[in-house]
């Protein structure tokens, strides 16, 4: 039997778009617990995807966060139905959502982006290669 309620790497995209948006309003995690009515731990397990948001839930966090809906899912592609073509593949979806719920990734992506030398970024890919080759 299938358990339909275990979080998957869409539940961990959503923990961290709930994360970075949490951040950049400077908000901790607390605050945001004691405007939903919940536990600190709740809000923890949320924005690493380890528990689904429900829609009533994710209703509320637009509320508080200021954002759209889509502001949660916005970089995932829906998966479209048998025959129908698209440019990226469900699993290509999922695996670029797995990887940003990889602790650090949106802080070394933040961090990515705001480097204004092509030469630099191109050091960082390289250190990073280096650095994950190393293991």
């Amino acid at each position: 039997m299938i358990n339909h309620r275990r979080s998957t790497s869409v539940d961990a995209y959503v923990g961290c778009r709930l994360k970075q948006r949490r951040e950049d309003l400077g908000m901790s995690q607390e605050r945001l617990a004691e405007l939903l009515g919940l536990s600190f731990q709740q809000v923890q397990k949320y924005e690493r995807g380890l528990n689904r948001v429900g829609a009533s839930r994710l209703f509320q966090l637009c509320g508080l966060l200021g954002v759209e809906p889509s502001f949660f899912f916005d970089g995932l592609s829906v998966p479209l139905g048998p025959g129908v073509s698209e440019s990226q593949s469900e699993a290509e979806t999922l695996s670029t959502a797995s990887l940003l719920a990889a602790p650090g990734a949106l802080e070394l992506l933040a961090d990515y982006a705001r480097l204004k030398s092509a030469s630099q970024r191109k050091k960082v890919i390289e250190l990073i290669k280096i650095l994950a080759d190393d293991d």
